[in-house]
């Protein structure tokens, strides 16, 4: 691994920790091109991804996960459980509103429901990879994990405790661990398509990484010597494929009641998600929009979800037993299912192509761009803007590639478009217009002052100079505490958005001189590295922050 600080290293693995989906890959670095994406997993073999689910029993104790976890095919001799799995807690850690957040079981904590998860996994990729290379795990294998983009370091600091808690890091702030957001893993892998078609250095390329729960976009710029630079602010929303499955819930609540469609997701979710995966199976994932193509589907509530029958009551009783509990879905049906998503992924695609006007390609990945009718609809409103618009070989796995060779080459992210305005407090003389009650002893006022300001290209280790004075002869003590916020005109540590990164302050001697501190902030891979250095006696002090990356 090149630049590399950790000359131990053998082999880089890969955590894609999806939404819905989950799955790892990784490579020795005597062969960085053989990938390997893995697809063995307890009971299933040749799925590239599982689903991020956990079971439990009334105790809390872990009975499955994955596949087991999930779906329940109706059998009338085993009486189906009424103990629903845990999923898609990976949203517990961001910014959604609570009230949106998908319910877990009563009692479970999301950190535990997380690290029992990649506990499961972790097993199997040391299993793995340590059956194939005979290697020291903690201290030969750099681990890679994935997040979305609009995790920050509250989110990124959990990850780490459920990572250590779940055995697959030593320590929390391992050397060994690296992040990445999905779309830049997404980006990188995409990297490689762009000689194919032939596109060259300087040149912008958009990435939609349609996952599961949510759709981040990001645009890249092809830079010499096989490297990328970000050029605008990443943007995403919560429209990914889940939705569609949301919308399908709908439909049915409208034929059987939503009360029904309740008491079956509390009672018997095992039938209820039988029946979701038989129609991702047989309707969503063929969905092209062709009318033509379509072919209508009878949903048999009697075979794909018995249990439903028992709490149909009234009107939609009678409607049920009038058609011998068949449903049909009809072109219209499927396609208004669809619509309201598509519409808010091809809304990101288009404030993210106004940003950019110059865009060479764009690239779905994820499980969710290998809809057809994703894919045609993307093609239909932007394909006169840009003529590639690709779906590489096997999109769900893109990120995961992706994020191997970040760690195999972690240089190969040469810029990035930082997310937060980045600032720290400083005193300085009140002044005729600043408010009255911020005046301190001495007449002094505290204000936040920038440092870096959201939205802004920076390379990936450098550093932004300020130089600081102490406000008095008598400071022994000097501040640098971080702070960020997405509000570019805050003037204060405590006006709205801001928040506080990390605490940081150095000791320097009193003497009668003037005494400037140098202030350097460099943007590294996944953390803030501060720097300050005493100008008059030539100390130094370092420390580092966690990157909202």
């Amino acid at each position: 691994m090149s630049n590399s600080s950790n000359d131990a290293i053998r082999v880089v693995a890969a955590i894609d920790f999806g939404t819905t989906f989950s799955g790892f890959a990784y490579a020795h670095k005597s062969n960085p091109k053989d990938i390997i994406v893995h697809d063995k997993w307890p009971d299933f073999s040749g799925y590239l991804k599982i689903p991020t689910a956990v079971k439990y029993d009334e105790s809390l104790k872990l009975t499955s996960w994955g596949f087991s976890a999930l779906a329940e095919k109706p059998n009338k001799k085993i009486k189906s459980s009424d103990i629903k799995p845990a999923e898609k807690f990976k949203l517990h850690l961001s910014k959604m509103d609570d009230k949106n957040k998908p319910p877990l079981p009563e009692g479970l904590d999301p950190k535990t429901a997380i690290t029992d998860y990649l506990r499961e996994m972790g097993k199997i990729m040391k299993e793995t990879i340590k059956s194939r290379w005979d290697i020291d795990f903690f201290k030969q294998v750099l681990i890679v994990m994935t997040i979305p983009a609009e995790f920050d370091s509250i989110a990124m600091d959990t990850i780490r405790d459920c990572l250590l808690n779940a055995g697959i890091t030593d320590k929390k702030h391992s050397k060994n661990l690296k992040f990445t957001t999905e779309p830049e893993a997404a980006a990188i892998h995409c990297m490689k398509i762009l000689k194919e078609l032939r596109i060259g250095v300087d040149s912008s390329y958009i990435v939609v990484d349609c996952g599961g729960g949510t759709v981040d976009l990001t645009t890249r710029k092809l830079m010499r010597g096989e490297k990328i630079g970000e050029t605008t602010e990443r943007k995403g929303d919560y429209c990914g494929g889940i939705y569609i499955e949301e919308e399908f819930l709908k439909f049915l609540a409208d034929k059987v009641g939503s009360s029904a469609i309740n008491l079956v997701k509390d009672k018997h979710y095992g039938q209820l998600q039988y029946m979701i995966q038989e129609f991702c199976r047989r309707v969503k994932l063929p969905f092209n929009g062709q009318k033509d193509d379509f072919k209508p589907f009878d949903l048999d509530l009697e075979e794909y979800c018995p249990v439903i029958k028992q709490y149909v009551k009234g009107s939609e009783l009678d409607q049920m037993e009038e058609v011998e509990w068949v449903i049909e879905l009809k072109f219209e049906d499927v396609k208004r299912m669809f619509d309201p998503i598509v519409a808010k992924v091809l809304c990101l695609i288009r404030t993210q192509l106004n940003a950019n006007k110059n865009c060479k390609a764009m690239f779905l990945v994820g499980g969710f761009s290998e809809s057809k009718y994703l894919q045609a609809r993307v093609r239909k409103e932007y394909g006169q803007k840009i003529k590639n618009i690709s779906v590489p070989l096997n999109p769900m796995a893109a990120i995961v590639q992706g994020a191997v060779r970040f760690g195999l080459r972690k240089e190969v992210v040469a810029t990035r478009v930082l997310k937060w305005t980045y600032g720290t407090d400083v005193a300085r003389r009140w002044e005729r217009g600043d408010p009255i009650n911020r005046i301190l002893p001495g007449g002094i006022i505290v204000e936040f002052s920038k440092l870096a300001v959201k939205g802004e290209i920076v390379p990936v280790d450098s550093g932004i100079q300020t130089v600081f004075t102490p406000g008095s002869i008598f400071q022994s003590e000097v501040g640098f505490d971080i702070y960020t916020t997405d509000n570019e005109n805050a003037k204060f540590c405590d006006s709205p958005g801001v928040k506080l990164l990390g605490n940081w302050s150095i000791n320097i001697p009193i003497t009668l001189n003037v005494r400037p501190i140098l202030f350097i902030m460099s943007f590294g891979e996944i953390e803030i590295e501060a720097h300050a250095f005493n100008l008059e006696t030539g100390d130094r002090y370092d420390n580092t922050f966690e990157l909202d990356i």
